[in-house]
């Protein structure tokens, strides 16, 4: 990945360009190219130079992010086998006991209903049919008994005054024969009603009507004694008390299942489903675990790699190219963001002859009152600079820019003594930053803040002046040119000087 030095006009990004994999390291690979827009990934990755250094931290940096993800995914699993495990057991465990108890209220309450010697419904109807007054009674009264009986109403309608038989043996019509007819006919129907009130009377024990009722009362005994025996074998088959009985064979089932259930959801038993799933879930968390330990052993090791990196980096003569790079694209960064317009001249000559002072150049916007000027900033991270000698190299920045404010950016690993984080020398400003810190951007920002401030105040009193500044510049940058030439002049005088004392001298 490299950063390219270009006035940013959105976000920071840093891109990979195509890259040549080496013979003898062309084993399987993937190519791919980023843009990275989060300024803390922007600023870790431009602190290595540009080639195999940073191409080495990008993949360590993606190695460990996909290993993170995958150990994190992993565990997630892991925990959610063992929680739905245990809702599946509590679940199971809830609905056994509720429907044991369920069928057996259920069986209780129908039993009772219909067998209960004191409400039962079969008792009941038992009652009904053969108490006194009950319906076997009412029916043989209306069919035998008194004179609206059936059988009454049946002879009466046949023999009675009004039947033809009646009618045909009246005496009116025939005295003699009809009368004697009538005594004679009176006397067998008086025989015969004597008899028939013989045979359904209750007082002759002979009768018919004293063996039927004889007869029903024994089938009723018979027919109580059998259903009794129906009913009590129905009661023994839901008994608890008989081994044999329905319900107890039907409870020694269910409890036979639910000791199987519960031997297979025990843990004091190896061949029990539940300590197999606990076994398999041991080998997993085992797995996870041993995972995780070549995980962080891969880490420590990519992070102690990633430190001897950057401490080689940072003893390297690049480490300086580093900080005037991330100095760049701070600046860069906040002059975007006020709509200014930020230039890298580190590479490029300005206008002293030969000299590349003034690391970047910051073109104050259109829209500010102060448009078109000029800030120079020279970043340095070394240790060979005082504050004398910095305010020199920026004095001498500005005329080489042809800016009107400097700024000088120490780097806080070398700062000299007593340097504060931001202060002011007239037209030239020094400030304190430490790349690794986000915390100290507050000053190369504040700096150029200021800087621009400065700015205005410059314009106004160079409109109120109404001189042209730049044949002055001019005439200054020729005397100091012809100053530089008066330097030569005199060193070499001094060596003629030298020499010629020692002429004389080894002429004596």
């Amino acid at each position: 990945m490299q950063m390219n030095n270009q006035p940013v006009t959105g976000n920071t990004a840093a891109e990979s360009p195509p890259h040549r994999i080496p013979d003898d390291q062309a084993s399987p690979h993937l190519r791919l190219e980023l843009i990275v827009r989060d300024p803390e990934v922007i600023r870790e990755i431009t602190a290595y130079p540009e080639g195999r250094m940073r191409q080495d931290f990008a993949g360590t940096c993606l190695k460990i992010g996909v290993l993170a993800l995958k150990q994190t995914g992993g565990q997630i699993d892991a925990h959610a086998v063992r929680n739905e495990g245990e809702k599946l057991l509590e679940s199971m465990r809830t609905q056994l006991d509720g429907h044991r108890e369920k069928v057996t209220e259920q069986v209780t309450a129908t039993l009772k209903d219909y067998f209960d010697p004191q409400s039962g419904r079969f008792q009941e109807r038992l009652s009904a049919l053969l108490a006194n007054g009950g319906e076997l009674e009412k029916m043989l009264r209306a069919q035998v008994g008194g004179e609206d009986s059936t059988i009454a109403r049946t002879i009466a309608q046949h023999l009675g005054e009004n039947s033809p038989i009646f009618k045909m043996l009246s005496p009116s019509e025939s005295e003699g024969i009809l009368r004697s007819l009538t005594e004679t006919m009176n006397g067998i129907m008086a025989a015969e009603r004597e008899k028939i009130l013989r045979e359904f009377t209750m007082d002759n024990e002979s009768s018919a009507l004293s063996r039927l009722v004889r007869q029903l009362n024994e089938n009723n005994v018979k027919t109580t004694g059998a259903l009794t025996k129906s009913i009590n074998g129905v009661i023994g088959e839901f008994s608890l008390d008989k081994e044999d009985s329905a319900l107890s064979r039907l409870v020694r089932q269910v409890e036979s299942a639910q000791k199987k259930i519960s031997a297979e959801f025990t843990l004091d038993s190896e061949v029990s489903a539940l300590a197999r799933i606990k076994k398999e879930l041991m080998s997993v968390l085992d797995a996870h675990k041993e995972q995780n330990q070549r995980f962080q052993q891969d880490v420590l090791e990519q992070l102690t790699a990633l430190k001897t990196r950057k401490e080689t980096s940072a003893k390297s003569t690049l480490h300086g190219n580093d900080f005037e790079a991330a100095a760049f694209a701070l600046i860069a960064d906040a002059s975007t963001a006020s709509g200014d317009i930020a230039t890298a001249t580190g590479n490029t000559t300005g206008l002293i002859k030969h000299s590349k002072v003034g690391d970047a150049v910051v073109e104050i916007g259109g829209e500010h009152i102060a448009a078109g000027a000029k800030i120079v900033f020279e970043a340095k991270d070394s240790g060979a600079y005082d504050l004398r000698k910095a305010l020199n190299e920026i004095e001498t920045a500005r005329k080489n820019r042809d800016a009107g404010i400097g700024v000088f950016v120490f780097s806080a690993a070398t700062a000299p003594d007593g340097i504060e984080g931001l202060r002011r020398f007239g037209q030239d400003i020094v400030c304190v930053w430490d790349m690794d810190d986000p915390a100290t951007d507050v000053f190369p920002r504040a700096a150029l803040s200021v800087a621009k401030a400065l700015s205005v105040q410059i314009g106004a009193a160079d409109e109120e002046s109404q001189v042209d500044l730049t044949a002055i510049d001019r005439a200054i940058r020729n005397i100091e040119k012809q100053v530089g030439s008066l330097s030569q002049i005199k060193t070499w005088a001094e060596t003629v000087r030298s020499n010629g004392q020692k002429i004389v001298e080894k002429a004596d």
